[in-house]
């Protein structure tokens, strides 16, 4: 935006404060992980959703189901715009690819303990139908949310062990 004919200067011909604001990677939608993020964030909002329309509050382990969805829903939401906005650049004392690949690991566990959770306390013979139907919807989306994480979980640490490198970056860095 500072080199835009448009763009806000100060009077000594810099650009102003807008080339503070941190600019969108449209590439990080196109990448893998940032659409894993995206289904991540859809998928466990179908979750916390569905449960959260239900009479969970009866049910001790809808709170588990609850507490997990909703904790790695924002965290989720969190990381994508840190990385939409290439916020990540900013902070480069931090080890972004591992702490990732933390967070979607533990994320990983954690839906898989939620999926169990959920389908296990699924009651087929429920009074009210509706809950029944939410339910079994939520056990569903888990699945597919720990398996989203578990997607990213592998691409992460590819990322962190640096094996996301072509076959013409090897030959150059191992001939220098």
């Amino acid at each position: 935006m500072a080199g835009l004919p448009g763009a806000p200067r100060t009077r000594s011909g810099s650009p102003g404060p807008s080339a503070a604001l941190p600019a969108l990677d449209g590439a990080f939608l196109l990448s893998p992980l940032g659409g894993l993020m995206v289904a991540q964030a859809v998928l466990g909002l179908l979750v916390w959703a569905l449960i959260a329309d239900t009479t969970y509050h009866l049910h001790a382990a809808y709170g588990w189901v609850m507490f997990v969805s909703i904790f790695f829903w924002i965290l989720t939401v969190l990381f994508f715009v840190t990385y939409l906005l290439q916020l990540q650049l900013k902070f480069s004392m931090i080890p972004w690819p591992l702490v990732l690949m933390i967070f979607n690991a533990a994320a990983t566990v954690l839906y898989i303990t939620t999926f169990v959770t959920c389908a296990a306390a699924i009651q087929p013979t429920s009074w009210r139908q509706w809950d029944y139907n939410r339910r079994a919807a939520a056990s569903f989306f888990a699945c597919l949310t720990m398996i989203a994480y578990g997607v990213s979980t592998f691409f992460s640490f590819r990322a962190w062990k640096g094996l996301g490198s072509n076959a013409a970056t090897s030959q150059v860095t191992d001939h220098v």
